[in-house]
């Protein structure tokens, strides 16, 4: 199965509000000094039954002229399929976060059954934003990724739609979601993959065209099948490196989702765990795994700011029974290896 497992619980961090009108503008605060460690997070976002539904799952972080973002997969509903939605915060990656709403969902998407768009990865060039998002359902490498552009991403009107850029279909040996595009050495890249073969990646040219051989990342070879997603490339030092999520997710307070890491010294690999496994083999050093209340850590995305490195995931709150929310942590370094520190009895 791919990931598409019941995006159902949607939710966020720790307020009860919800923001549903979207805003142009933001004017940033000061944020003072770099936060460390892992971020206490504030702000909208909680799931009431038939009262409050502020999602927050597979979040891709980005920031804009000192606010800060997360978009991240829509709401589940298949008589109104949601779009991508959106929170940002002027003040700090711990917060206030406000919940935007969602960006409209484009309607050449419904051709794949979808009940929700899932899965954003968001880049900046040259000013212009760059959406990547995910369109499937449940069971099925009919998949396509879709690419947004705005030179304003707090104003959700002002995203166009640029249609599918990759798509997949049955008989193919990968699954055309989860999209993460990076830039190395003067090209750009995306890396995709749910289930099936596993992670790929492929030159993106003009930032909308996948281009040349599509090459292997990482797989999760088990039984059942090769259940890893959700590849983040990026790089620190001399090394570049994958992250992806193993298992599976969706399942509330049962979610078994983990997330691992290898590296290389080549944005392509092949990439290697700290044992010297190829993740393309099955390697992978976990990073990430349930702890305290924070079961099924997972969809990773990295944000290089004020000269360090964040990550945001989500997870499932046990003490909530299963509330879907996000957290930012510091990445910490070890050895040439990222790291999370943990206090007594912490998550």
């Amino acid at each position: 199965m791919p990931r598409t497992t019941m995006r159902l619980l949607a939710a966020a961090v720790l307020s009860l509000t919800m923001v549903a009108a979207p805003a142009a503008t933001a004017v940033a605060q000061d944020p003072g000094p770099p936060p460390s460690g892992k971020l206490e997070m504030t702000g909208d976002g909680d799931y009431r039954a038939g009262v409050i539904d502020d999602p927050v799952h597979d979040p891709t972080l980005f920031v804009d002229r000192g606010t800060y973002y997360v978009f991240s997969t829509g709401v589940a509903n298949p008589d109104d399929p949601g779009g991508i939605f959106a929170r940002r915060s002027t003040g700090s990656l711990a917060g206030e976060w406000e919940s935007l709403g969602a960006i409209a969902l484009p309607e050449w998407t419904r051709s794949y059954g979808v009940h929700h768009l899932w899965a954003p990865h968001v880049v900046e060039r040259a000013g212009v934003f760059h959406l990547y998002y995910s369109a499937s359902s449940f069971g099925s490498n009919r998949s396509a990724i879709g690419l947004a552009t705005t030179r304003t991403p707090g104003d959700l009107a002002s995203w166009v739609d640029h249609g599918p850029i990759l798509t997949s279909e049955p008989g193919d040996d990968f699954n055309a979601i989860d999209p993460n595009v990076f830039t190395a050495r003067g090209k750009w890249y995306i890396a995709f993959g749910s289930f099936w073969s596993g992670i790929k990646v492929q030159e993106l040219q003009d930032m909308h065209t996948p281009v040349g051989p599509r090459t292997a990342l990482a797989r999760h070879p088990v039984d059942p099948p090769n259940a890893i997603e959700n590849p983040q490339v990026f790089q620190h030092g001399r090394y570049w490196y994958l992250t992806a999520s193993w298992d599976f997710c969706c399942r509330g307070v049962d979610s078994t989702y983990k997330t691992v890491v290898g590296r290389s010294t080549n944005p392509t690999g092949p990439f290697v765990d700290r044992e010297g496994r190829p993740m393309t083999e099955g390697g992978g050093t976990v990073l990430l795994d349930r702890r305290g209340n924070q079961v099924g850590t997972g969809a990773l995305d990295v944000l290089e700011d004020r000269g360090r490195t964040y990550a945001v995931h989500h997870y499932y709150d046990a003490n909530t029974g299963g509330t879907i929310r996000m957290q930012i942590r510091e990445v910490e370094w070890v050895d040439g290896w990222p790291t999370f520190s943990y206090g007594p009895g912490d998550a």
